[in-house]
């Protein structure tokens, strides 16, 4: 399997999970978010760099992760350009995964899919496929239904080959919502590969508790 690289992407304030710092800097299981984020990518053979993504307040608390082997850079405006600044100091690699630092749970498994996927395809991402029913709401009313035929719930990291995904964020305007949009608006082709439900994003306060609950889970707890 070729080198890769992961740009984990952590200079977002995250409002909604509450709290007196950004969310990934709050504690889960005794250590901040981003640390067990670093930590799945860093225990993953195939990858070779690790780039954490901040805002420039949390210098210092980046500076105090115990992953020496990180690079630190800061984030643009929105995340697309925190991911273009995550991509240029990527060094010796083919291949990458950009990922959400609010994924703290992601697996060896999900890691090792996305990648045996960029073998034989320029992108590939971790996705569910929707399976409850979708309603069209105004005003707190149901006005209609939606077909969950051909839906799929993203999910992160998603890998590229380094230059195609490079070629792609130089030439987009800006404010996707995530890489795949991004890589489809240049033309490039995004294999899907099985997600995983535990790969949740901590978005709310509560997310926090069902994080714990898996890692509880995982160690046998």
């Amino acid at each position: 399997m070729k080198r890769a690289a992961a740009v984990i992407v952590a200079a977002g304030r995250g409002t909604r999970a509450g709290g007196d710092v950004p969310k990934q800097w709050q504690d889960l299981a005794g250590r901040p978010v981003v640390s067990h984020t670093l930590a799945a990518f860093a225990k993953h053979g195939s990858v070779s760099q690790l780039v954490l993504v901040v805002h420039p307040d949390d210098d210092t608390r980046a500076s105090n992760l115990a992953h020496a082997d990180v690079t630190v850079v800061h984030g643009g405006a929105d995340r697309a350009a925190s991911v273009k600044n995550g991509l240029a100091s990527v060094q010796d690699a083919e291949f990458v995964l950009i990922h959400d630092v609010a994924r703290p749970l992601v697996t060896t498994p999900t890691i090792s899919a996305v990648l045996d996927a960029l073998e034989q395809n320029v992108g590939a991402a971790p996705a569910l496929a929707v399976t409850d029913a979708l309603w069209t709401g105004a005003d707190g009313q149901v006005t209609g239904t939606q077909s969950r035929e051909g839906l799929y719930r993203a999910q992160t990291p998603q890998g590229f080959h380094l230059e195609a995904i490079r070629a792609a964020h130089a030439a987009h305007p800006g404010g996707a919502a995530d890489d795949v949009e991004v890589a489809r608006a240049h033309g490039l082709a995004v294999a899907i590969v099985p997600g995983d439900e535990d790969n949740l994003k901590i978005t709310h306060p509560a997310d926090f508790e069902r994080a714990e609950r898996i890692l509880r889970g995982r160690d046998g707890h």
